[in-house]
């Protein structure tokens, strides 16, 4: 009995980090060597889920290469990187814009949804569940200023945060993590203030775009207004690390 509760609590975090896992974990049950089974059945899926998911109207990013790319390749792995055609289509003309403007500058995309089934819930976020939301990376300098193509602050582009005043106050259950104990670990980039301001601009800009979320302590600092940029309210995420956009 523990070792099936074992099992089956295995198959649903791979369900929830990556929609397909729990399946291909599933089938690896039936094969003596279960870890390369899982690996290839996973692998298969993965595949597959690329080739099909545009029948069911999900795209996929691009993982390398190009103006706009996939902050870490863990987001292709995990299938976090699919969104509508529309909403692909406005992340890669942004990304174009961006590199017309301050030519070599690389737009990186963070959690975008699940390549199957409105719905389904892309955790922690509390929206990413139809194809038609993205989270974008900012952009970093070094400590002379100059602008670091394709770098993040963190790991995984999430939770290094621009601190600033909040009149949000302690709340429970919340998502507003703060994270203090993790913020020392990451590195000391400085946000480019030049593409980060113009990023916002050219989304607020394009009729696509239908609400662009960032902390209203960075868009002050940044001197950008919009009806479409808002706040996300007290117990959604900080977005004072990432730019989050949907249509």
């Amino acid at each position: 009995m523990i070792r099936w509760a074992g099992h089956i609590l295995v198959i649903a975090l791979l369900t929830v980090l990556t929609q397909l896992g729990g399946l291909a974990w599933l089938f690896a049950l039936t094969f003596r060597r279960r870890f390369l089974a899982f690996a290839l059945a996973y692998g298969t899926l993965w595949g597959l889920a690329m080739a099909t998911a545009p029948l069911s109207g999900r795209v996929p990013l691009p993982c390398s290469g190009g103006p706009l790319v996939m902050q870490s390749i863990l987001y292709c792995a995990l299938n976090r990187h699919y969104v509508t055609p529309e909403l692909r289509d406005a992340a890669q003309d942004l990304a174009r814009q961006m590199d017309t403007r301050f030519p070599g500058t690389v737009t990186l995309a963070l959690d975008g949804n699940f390549p199957f089934g409105d719905g389904f819930p892309l955790l922690p976020h509390l929206s990413h569940d139809d194809g038609q939301k993205l989270d974008l990376a900012f952009y970093y300098t070094d400590a002379s200023g100059a602008y670091l193509p394709g770098r993040a602050r963190s790991p995984i582009g999430y939770f290094a945060f621009e601190q600033g005043p909040t009149d949000c106050p302690p709340a429970f259950p919340t998502l507003r993590w703060n994270l203090d104990w993790l913020q020392p670990l990451f590195r000391d980039r400085p946000l480019d203030p030049d593409r980060t301001r113009a990023v916002l601009v050219l989304l607020a800009e394009d009729p696509r775009i239908g609400r662009i979320f960032v902390e209203p302590h960075l868009a002050r600092r940044l001197a950008v207004a919009d009806p479409k940029i808002r706040f996300q309210g007290c117990r959604a995420a900080r977005h004072d690390d990432h730019i989050h956009i949907q249509l």
